[in-house]
C-alpha cells in the first residue's frame, strides 16, 4: 500500500506536487495559535483529506496544471479564511491598521462578508476544472460541458448547505452556529448558492471570450492539409 502510495506521488506532475505540498504547509500555518480549535477539526479536516487523495485521484484522473491551480487557489483561500471560521476574519481590523477606516462601514457591510468572498470564488475557480472533467474524462463536448461545469457549482453548493444543515441537527451541536456562519441571516444558504452561481456564470463568459480549448487544457485539432 505504502509502495502504491509512493508511486502515485511521483506520477503526478512536479507543479501539482509542489501545489499539494505547499496546501499542507498552509493547512499548518493556519492552525498556529488557532483561535478557535474546537472548530478547526471541521474546518480543515476535509482539506487535508483531500491532500492526501490527490495524488491518487490525479493518477486516475489526470488533470492540467491551469485545472489543478484554480482547484489549489480555492482551497488556499479556504484555509485563510477558515482559520477564523469564515464569520471572524479580522479585514476590518486590517484595514483600519492601512487605512484608518474599516472596509464594512466604507461598504455598508452588517456583517463579516469573507465567506461570500470564497462561495464566488466556488464558482469562478472551479467552473474550469470541472469543464475540463467532462471534456477529458466524461467524453463531453465543449457546450455540454459547460453546461455540466455550471450545473455542478449549483449542485455542490446545494450539497454544501444540505451538509451545513444536518450538522445543525447531528454531531456539531452547540457549535454549529458558529460553523454556519449565517450571522443572523435567516436566506444565508440561498445568497450563498446565488453568488456561488454568480460565480460561475463570470468563469462561463471568460472562458467563451478567451477560448474554451485554451483554458481547460485541451490541445486544438491537427489542421487537416489541404488538396
Amino acid at each position: 500500500m505504502l509502495s502504491g502510495a509512493v508511486a502515485a506521488w511521483f506520477q503526478v506532475p512536479r507543479p501539482q506536487r509542489r501545489m499539494i505540498l505547499l496546501l499542507l504547509a498552509a493547512v499548518a500555518l493556519a492552525n498556529v495559535a488557532q483561535p478557535y480549535p474546537d472548530l478547526a477539526p471541521l474546518q480543515h479536516g476535509p482539506t487535508i483529506a483531500l491532500a492526501f487523495a490527490a495524488p491518487a485521484l490525479l493518477r486516475r484522473w489526470p488533470l492540467s496544471d491551469r485545472a489543478v491551480a484554480c482547484i489549489w487557489l480555492f482551497l488556499l483561500l479556504h484555509t485563510f479564511a477558515a482559520r477564523w471560521i469564515y464569520s471572524y476574519v479580522p479585514y476590518d481590523d486590517w484595514a483600519r491598521a492601512l487605512t484608518g477606516h474599516d472596509l464594512s462601514s466604507s461598504l455598508g457591510l452588517r456583517r463579516n462578508g469573507f465567506d461570500r468572498l470564497v462561495h464566488c470564488a466556488f464558482g469562478t475557480l472551479l467552473t474550469a476544472p470541472l469543464a475540463e472533467i467532462a471534456r477529458r474524462h466524461g467524453g463531453l463536448s465543449r457546450c455540454w460541458s459547460l453546461g455540466f461545469a455550471f450545473a455542478a457549482v449549483a449542485l455542490g453548493s446545494a450539497l454544501y448547505e444540505i451538509f451545513e444543515w444536518l450538522l445543525t441537527i447531528a454531531p456539531a451541536g452547540d457549535m454549529a452556529d458558529y460553523y454556519n456562519g449565517q450571522q443572523g441571516d435567516p436566506w444565508d444558504a440561498q445568497k450563498d448558492m446565488a453568488i456561488a452561481q454568480g460565480g460561475a456564470a463570470l468563469a462561463l463568459i471568460a472562458l467563451l471570450r478567451r477560448g474554451h480549448r485554451r483554458h481547460i487544457g485541451m490541445s486544438s485539432p491537427p489542421h487537416k492539409e489541404q488538396p
